[in-house]
């Protein structure tokens, strides 16, 4: 008990194990006996029924049945005692199968999570007490079952809580069995996993953290000819690597030693458990492994091709991790030679791979529901080396085509880390890909195309000679047929890949529209639902692209037709009408006014969609559906995409709906998402038909200027980005009307002017953006306080884009500066760079102002002192400032 007197220097815990008095269970029949001062014993009755049921629970019965027992198990769970019974039948009903015992075991878990701390400390203490012996349990599944419950229980209620559990643990550890061994080891192994800073804490009593203790026991069974001990043992301390105790710091040495000592052994487990440590090493504190780095370096590429595909997976994390560790890379070009070999054959699929048989499937295989991967639409937001030549490329033949796949593969992998080294052959690799696009098997026409989509870049970059205008339409063409293709993976990526590449090609698409959407608009008739959400996303990137250009008649007939046909053909409860949603989100924006021939119906329909989600969400009986507000995100987004497009030609639609009333709802929303998009539209409909927003005015600046506060701006930055811009445009347009709540959305906006390090870019901006509006719109309430920001703001502008949002934020700058001249004379260097950041300013009225504030200082400073400012700043600084002629 050597290990136990170091640990304890031990407060007696008070009270016998098992106090406990009687209580009510279930029915009469299954009442517990009880007389005071006696242990817990439970009725047989008790146990017959709960067993009964744990075995028609693990039996193959209906689902329908399954939920039957469920519920009775439920039912019996509002019993004080009913976790006694199944801590009873876990430990004790040895004549029961095992598979029920542990059924009980599982279920006490569950039951704990949420009942252990208001149980009475009666029937705590019991089911403590009564799970420890099933440590040394002959059965392992009764072992590994009780360690689950212990971490639950340590996890609620701490080391403190269980103080008898430490000390089982130890005596257990030094036990000559081989069942309490491995019972208390699996239990520590799970507590460490679960909540490893509980034992590398102080705990009142005792002489040492519990992990300083346990530590130099686990190195001990690294030597365990038992590869339980063993794998519990090595898993146990890779728990402690982040957390790096100061034990395990002092003891790293031998901690290293004994992986080492594990690296060759038999178990494949114990192999990943060491690549897992180098890994997390590498990643927390490389230096330790400084010196055995070539040793490490060795030994990975050994099981980079162990026969065990999990300890190969896991020592490719290895190589990752160096490099984020920013190691010396030239530690590493030695081993180049012998690593990419390596590292390309485990990129070949194994002859067994289950994927090889979901790539031959064609388009006539409909898709099951787990291809369908939830789908969640995002919010709308307002802001601003070498490589040689692969031989595996030019193999050929169908019994090479896996090895073809990787290599391809490989190239597309480094595109982006190796495209210095690859730009010299990046002509020929692509030459190399374009036929593979025709290839005979599906997953090489699909990695081509994912491949080709990586040198996006590159392709459009060469459009301005003739030899790259000659491969750009080979791969438009190769991936327009490939999104024709009859395999559904290659479906997938050639559409995937060509969003990619319109990306990057945006008006170089035009002359070729017609051609992409006759494609684009047949692969949305032929695709299932999984590929034809990939189809809308590309349809809405084309129209992001090229913009006006869509705006067509000869487009408009191809395109449109088959998109209302969906429209028309989805309800208002299709969760599969979202994507089609942000597709016309796109469109509209791209028309504009073009768009007017089909808004009346769009437009409606979204404000349908949110009147009927509003409705759900207050009296989901009166709506008839369950509310999911991704529907309102989607139509608030949507009727953005409205407005921006047509502009004021929406204001018809807006002054006979009820948008404003709905908007507002929107505002005040408790969904992030669901303000972050409303503020967006309010944004929107601010700058184009502001008029409709007046009966509700000082509701929206009210809930806008809410938004703001800054003691929650981490867990709502997008909302409160939106809601700043919103506010600004609204000043615009409204000017003197702002002023109830210009000091407070002002004195919000400071502090994240103050922060901007920890902050959002595009928050900062939107802050100095809208103070300059709220300065011009109401100077004379802003410029009194001027000196109290003028620093950080000026900061923020200087870092704003040429813009009209810009020009709006310098007038309210001239505005405060000829009603408070004084304030910035002591932070005249910040002011001068905010200028000075104009690459020019188009509106000639504003040059005309900030030229006069200009020559006001030099004459108010004189020139002595003016002429020293202007010398305190860079050359770059004073060369912009030489143009107002000062």
């Amino acid at each position: 008990m050597e290990i136990y007197s170091k640990l304890f220097t031990l407060v007696e815990v008070g009270g016998k194990l098992m106090k406990s008095v009687g209580v009510q269970f279930i029915s009469e029949e299954m009442t517990a006996v009880s007389a005071s001062g006696s242990s817990w014993q439970p009725q047989e009755q008790g146990i017959k029924e709960i067993c009964g049921l744990l075995e028609q629970q693990i039996s193959p019965v209906s689902t329908t049945e399954k939920s039957q027992i469920w519920q009775q198990l439920q039912h019996y769970s509002q019993f004080p005692d009913f976790n006694n019974y199944l801590t009873f039948i876990l430990s004790h009903a040895e004549v029961k199968p095992v598979e029920v015992r542990q059924a009980a075991g599982l279920l006490l878990k569950n039951n704990l999570r949420n009942a252990f701390k208001s149980m009475t400390p009666t029937n705590q203490q019991y089911i403590k007490s009564q799970l420890l012996p099933c440590l040394g349990s002959p059965d392992k599944h009764i072992r590994t079952t009780a360690g689950t419950i212990m971490s639950v229980i340590v996890q609620l209620v701490g080391v403190i809580g269980w103080p008898e559990l430490l000390h089982a643990l130890v005596t257990y550890l030094d036990s000559s069995d081989l069942n309490y061994i491995e019972g208390a080891m699996d239990a520590l192994s799970k507590i460490c996993e679960d909540a490893p800073q509980l034992l590398d804490s102080d705990v009142p009593g005792m002489a040492e953290r519990p992990i300083n203790v346990f530590l130099p026991k686990f190195f001990e069974f690294f030597r365990s000819t038992h590869v339980s001990l063993r794998k519990l043992a090595l898993n146990s301390v890779n728990q402690y690597i982040m957390l790096m105790p100061s034990y395990l710091y002092m003891s790293m040495d031998q901690y290293l030693h004994g992986l080492f000592l594990l690296a060759n052994d038999p178990a494949p487990e114990m192999r990943k458990l060491v690549c897992s440590a180098f890994v997390q090493l590498i990643e927390v504190k490389p230096s330790f492994l400084e010196p055995h780095l070539r040793n490490v370096i060795e030994y990975m590429l050994q099981v980079n091709k162990d026969g065990d595909d999990e300890v190969a997976l896991e020592a490719c994390e290895f190589w990752s991790a160096y490099c984020d560790a920013r190691l010396p890379p030239e530690n590493l070009l030695e081993f180049l030679p012998r690593l990419i070999p390596i590292l390309l054959s485990n990129m070949v699929y194994a002859d067994d791979d289950e994927s090889l048989l979901e790539a031959e499937e064609d388009e006539s295989v409909a898709d099951r529901d787990q291809d369908l991967k939830p789908r969640f639409h995002s919010s709308r937001f307002h802001g601003s080396d070498s490589l040689e030549d692969d031989a595996s490329l030019s193999a050929s033949g169908d019994e090479s085509w896996k090895q073809r796949e990787a290599a391809v593969l490989a190239i597309g992998a480094v595109a982006e880390g190796c495209i210095n080294g690859l730009y010299p052959h990046l002509s020929e690799i692509i030459t190399f890909l374009i036929p593979l696009l025709d290839d005979k098997f599906p997953l090489i026409r699909s990695i081509s195309c994912w491949t080709l989509s990586r040198f996006s870049r590159y392709i459009v970059q060469g459009i301005g000679h003739q030899q790259g205008k000659e491969q750009f339409d080979q791969i438009l063409m190769g991936l327009l047929k490939r999104i024709l293709d009859t395999n559904k993976r290659v479906q997938e990526a050639a559409c995937s890949a060509f969003a990619t590449l319109e990306e990057e090609a945006a008006e170089e698409l035009a002359p070729r529209l017609e051609t992409i959407l006759q494609h684009l608009m047949c692969a949305f008739g032929k695709y299932q639902k999984k590929n034809l959400r990939i189809v809308y996303d590309a349809i809405g990137t084309l129209a992001d692209a090229v913009g006006g250009e869509l705006n067509q008649p000869r487009y408009l007939e191809i395109l449109m037709p088959p998109l209302i046909a969906k429209w028309q053909q989805l309800s208002n409860y299709d969760r599969d009408i979202f994507p089609l949603l942000e597709c016309f989100t796109s469109i509209a924006q791209a028309l504009g006014p073009g768009f007017a021939q089909f808004a009346e119906p769009v437009f409606q329909r979204s404000i349908n969609i949110i009147q009927t989600q509003q409705m759900a969400k207050i009296n989901p009986p009166s709506g008839g559906i369950q509310y999911d507000r991704e529907f309102v995100v989607c139509a608030l987004d949507l009727l953005s995409g409205l407005v921006e497009g047509l502009g004021s030609g929406i204001e018809s639609l807006v002054s006979q709906s009820v948008l404003r009333e709905l908007l507002l709802q929107c505002c005040m929303d408790d969904a992030h998402d669901v303000r972050q998009s409303a503020f967006a539209l309010l944004g929107d409909l601010a700058r184009v038909c502001p008029i409709h927003l007046h009966p509700c005015l000082s509701q929206f600046l009210e809930v806008a200027a809410k938004q703001l506060d800054t003691s929650k701006l981490k867990e709502t930055i997008s909302v409160a980005n939106n809601a700043c811009w919103a506010i600004g445009e609204l000043a615009v347009k409204v000017r003197q009307e702002i002023s109830p709540v210009v000091m407070t959305v002002v004195s919000s906006l400071v502090p994240i002017l103050q922060h901007a390090q920890e902050l959002n870019k595009s928050l900062i901006e939107n802050a100095a953006i809208t103070i300059g509006r709220f300065a011009w719109a109401c100077p004379e309430l802003v410029s009194p306080h001027m000196e109290h920001f003028i620093q950080p703001w000026c900061s923020a502008l200087s870092m704003i884009r040429d813009d009209i949002e810009k020009e709006d934020a310098f007038r309210g700058l001239c505005a405060m500066v000829k009603m408070n001249p004084s304030a910035p004379l002591n932070s005249l260097p910040f002011l001068l760079k905010a200028i000075a950041s104009w690459h020019e300013i188009r509106s000639q009225d504003l040059h005309n102002e900030v030229q006069q504030v200009l020559q006001g200082y030099k004459q108010m400073l004189g020139n002595g002192q003016w002429e020293q400012c202007v010398s305190s700043l860079d050359d770059h600084t004073r060369n912009k400032l030489s143009k107002y002629q000062v």
